[in-house]
């Protein structure tokens, strides 16, 4: 499912126009991403959480030259479905 066949469900269940269901899904993306940079996690009942981890920096050799390489730090995102997001996709 693309982002605007997610508006045009999202939109049909809440009997809301296209617009506004745009809005806060760009919205809600937004702020995943604003709170995902400050490491900060988001849990959504039933749903599951957005995790933010930093990577530190680190030595590692570079597979054809051999030559050692400093890899910077970075910031990882992931997602951990809750139980009943997994069950749900279990039964179906």
């Amino acid at each position: 499912m693309d982002n605007k066949a997610l508006v045009d469900t999202l939109a049909a269940n809440l009997d809301t126009d296209r617009g506004q269901v745009a809005e806060l899904l760009s919205a809600f993306v937004e702020i995943v991403g604003e709170q995902c940079s400050q490491l900060n996690s988001i849990a959504i009942p039933g749903f599951g959480s957005f995790e933010a981890k930093k990577k530190q920096e680190r030595v590692t050799v570079h597979p054809s030259s051999g030559k050692r390489m400093l890899v910077p730090p970075k910031i990882t995102m992931s997602f951990r479905p809750s139980a009943l997001l997994k069950q749900k996709i279990k039964n179906s």
